[in-house]
């Protein structure tokens, strides 16, 4: 049975570790393991090196299975994600990701917002949330970014709908610095960014958003989203036909170079008619 209670700084890595070492000690393969928590395989391997967060509900049937006397059940609590239940698994993902690979077809992705562009996005969502909501959900958001200071880590490309350049709302100054935001991070060699253009004519992802996510030492992830839905992707095949999407969406986008001019000409066209 693993020892004491975990060391409280780092519990996702450790408990991963430990939950390796009690499944081995059980003479247990990651399938026969996943099998029995009805999930895949891959699915607990990604819980053994923490790309994936082990919930109270999966560590209170892995001590029933393992025979670790509740002590899954007393170190998985991490609490409730701050992020919608959708979506938490995702953005706990996203963290960990040395590439990431963004379709955004109506929104600039959530982490490129801007926190004036971040607050009306929520508040068109919520129109009768208190200022408190609004303000947490936009602090949130905004966390995530923090994972682009690294100059280098996560590689991070995004595609973009020529619609999340077009939908614009009464303030055009709120687009605009969103969109120079975009610019400053392209110009400073931190992310590439593409725009499908409408003439472009239907693509291979009209369905949704996508995102695929790629670890060092984990198999890769994809996520699908719609309106207040999504799901997070291991299987081989689904992630495979995602990543294929993905490349067709990169082939009919604009180059990198004209969707910069197109997302700085569209900017200076907002913060001219604003002006205006």
């Amino acid at each position: 049975m693993p020892g004491k209670n975990l060391d409280p700084t780092s519990p996702r890595a450790l408990l991963g570790a430990e939950l390796r070492v009690a499944r081995e000690r059980a003479g247990m393969s990651q399938a026969a393991l996943g099998e029995k928590l009805f999930v895949s395989g891959s699915y607990v391997g990604q819980m053994e090196v923490g790309t994936r967060r082990i919930t109270p509900e999966l560590a209170q049937s892995i001590d029933e299975i393992l025979g670790t006397g509740g002590f899954f059940t007393r170190n998985c609590g991490e609490g409730k994600s701050k992020y919608p239940d959708h979506f938490a698994a995702a953005a706990e993902a996203e963290a960990l990701a040395k590439a990431i690979r963004e379709y955004a077809p109506q929104l600039i992705p959530g982490l490129l917002q801007t926190e004036a562009y971040a607050r009306e996005v929520f508040r068109a969502g919520h129109p009768t949330a208190t200022g408190e909501t609004i303000d947490e959900l936009v602090t949130n958001r905004l966390a995530r970014a923090a994972l682009l200071r690294d100059p280098t880590t996560p590689l991070l490309w995004c595609v973009l709908d020529e619609a999340v350049l077009r939908r614009v709302g009464d303030n055009q100054t709120v687009l605009a610095e969103a969109l120079r935001h975009i610019a400053n991070l392209v110009r400073a060699n931190r992310i590439i960014v593409q725009v499908i253009p409408f003439t472009a004519g239907p693509h291979a992802a009209m369905g949704g958003a996508i995102k695929l996510m790629a670890f060092d030492d984990a198999p890769p992830l994809s996520y699908a989203e719609g309106m207040g839905t999504g799901l997070l992707f291991d299987d081989p095949a689904t992630v495979s036909h995602h990543t294929l999407t993905y490349d067709l969406l990169t082939a009919n986008a604009l180059s990198p170079r004209k969707s910069l001019a197109l997302i700085e000409s569209t900017a200076e066209d907002y913060e001219h008619d604003q002006h205006a």
